[in-house]
């Protein structure tokens, strides 16, 4: 029965690799905020819509001239008659527009940009901005980047160029909607990559590299002003999140069927390295160092399992323990970062790669917690209620059920029985190991042995006896080794 209810558990939970594809089929990442397309997908239909909607128009626009021109021909009548037409004519137009309005505000939150309203809001003049000084972070980004580019020569001089010229029509478009100018982004890094590939024919893997740098550069200098922008509702999402993680607080990692052992304490290292890095997150400026953070994150999480499970994990493991993590860390400002990195980061990174995997799966989880119910936990819906109100918390479940007539001394006595059984098992562990390491040390010793028996073999040292010093030149002639007499000095005669 117990194993009954595991797998109920795991199947409250499970997500299965199709689910997290594009929904079109085409093989890329999706995600729930393009609505289960992947970036591609998502702008074709977004596109196709807007093409929809422009018809629409000027259906609408075609069929409110006719009735206006029926309704002047049929004033030239009565007068009276013709001011009751034209204002029950304004009525409906005024109705047929909300209406329209209406429809497509259901199937898009982004804002549609028809071709009258984007002349009439670049003709305007660009906000004042208050001039700020560069932070030190923002100036180290700009001098890594110019000596980046340099490396790449002329195209790298024309990546420069696209970039300022970005910027620079970036800071003329602050009052769009940030579903705008993130178009202006995706369409900016697709342009620019382009280019790269097309006209200055760079390899690539050298492409990805500058793409990277871009990505670095223009949103170092932008993340002020795109990153949980006041005219969204980020901030709003992002504290109804945090609320409903702190009213899970109860949450444990038994209900979520989580393959994690935080007794062990290598796992729980692992553990909290990965609370870590779903934390610092938040303190990332790029979009792709806050997607290496989820990716870090997740590769702890890996490695918890496996060394709990002493073997591979996988993504049924991963999920649930994906989820703990974040019940369990509640990271800052969830759903901006989330925002954040699907509205201006490179697209290609959250369509394929393992950034991209990582991070769908982040999304499913936050999904998951903001509709966690009882059915999911596999519990009561009496029980929920009462955990999540905080009438009352989960008991620890205990090894063995005692029956209510045992007394304390037998309970602790079990209790205590259980640790040791515990620590017994980790004392056969490390004694194991240590076999092993005093193993490996002799083998390595009778390697080591034997390789230089071998080479003394091959060349064999030969000791000469020590031969006798010599007496210096100058010395006394103490033994009489028969040396000849000095030679006498001569006087010669001239």
């Amino acid at each position: 029965r117990r194993k009954m209810s595991l797998k109920s558990e795991r199947r409250g939970i499970h997500v299965d690799q199709s689910e997290l594809l594009c929904k079109k089929g085409c093989g890329y990442y999706g995600n729930p905020a393009w609505q289960g397309f992947c970036s591609k997908c998502w702008r074709e239909e977004y596109h196709k819509a807007r093409q929809k909607q422009i018809q629409e128009d000027w259906e609408l626009a075609e069929r409110l001239q006719r009735e206006e021109e029926e309704a002047y021909a049929s004033s030239q009548s009565s007068q009276g008659a013709q001011s009751l037409t034209f204002s029950k004519f304004e009525e409906k137009k005024t109705n047929e527009k909300t209406r329209k309005v209406t429809t497509v505000k259901k199937f898009f939150t982004a804002s549609s940009r028809a071709g009258a309203k984007k002349e009439i809001q670049e003709s305007k003049a660009p906000s004042p901005t208050i001039q700020r000084q560069a932070s030190i972070e923002t100036d180290r980004v700009s001098k890594e980047f110019i000596e980046f580019i340099r490396t790449y020569q002329k195209p790298g001089q024309d990546i420069y160029k696209q970039c300022k010229l970005f910027l620079d029509t970036m800071s003329h478009k602050r009052d769009l909607s940030i579903e705008e100018q993130s178009e202006c982004a995706q369409d900016f890094y697709q342009n620019v990559a382009d280019r790269l590939q097309t006209r200055w024919k760079v390899p690539p893997e050298k492409v990805e590299k500058a793409m990277d740098e871009v990505e670095k550069y223009i949103m170092t200098r932008q993340y002020k002003y795109v990153f949980c922008p006041e005219t969204t509702d980020d901030e709003k999402k992002d504290l109804a999140v945090q609320k409903r993680i702190r009213a899970l607080h109860w949450v444990t990692p038994q209900m979520l069927c989580v393959p994690v052992s935080e007794e062990i304490p290598e796992v729980s290292d692992m553990v909290v390295k990965a609370i870590t890095d779903i934390i610092e997150m938040d303190s990332k400026r790029v979009p792709r160092d806050k997607l290496g953070c989820i990716t870090k994150c997740s590769k702890h999480i890996f490695n918890a399992i496996k060394t709990t499970k002493n073997e591979p994990a996988s993504a049924d493991d991963f999920l649930p323990t994906l989820i703990y993590i974040v019940l369990k860390g509640n990271p800052p400002r969830l759903q901006s970062n989330i925002q954040y990195i699907t509205r201006f980061c490179n697209p290609s990174r959250l369509m394929t790669g393992e950034d991209g995997y990582y991070f769908t799966n982040l999304c499913c989880a936050v999904a998951f917690i903001e509709k966690l119910d009882a059915q999911s936990l596999n519990l009561s819906q009496e029980d929920f209620d009462r955990f999540m109100t905080g009438q009352t918390s989960p008991k620890k479940q205990e090894p063995d059920s005692f029956s209510p007539d045992v007394c304390l001394g037998v309970k602790q006595m079990c209790k205590s029985l259980d640790l040791l059984s515990q620590l017994n098992e980790r004392q056969e562990r490390i004694v194991s190991e240590a076999k092993k390491l005093e193993k490996d040390l002799i083998d390595w010793t009778e390697g080591i042995t034997k390789e230089v028996e071998e080479i003394v073999e091959k060349y064999p040292l030969e000791i000469k006896p020590k031969s006798q010093a010599l007496a210096a030149i100058d010395s006394e002639n103490v033994e009489n080794d028969k040396l000849p007499p000095p030679l006498q000095p001569q006087v010669y005669a001239g």
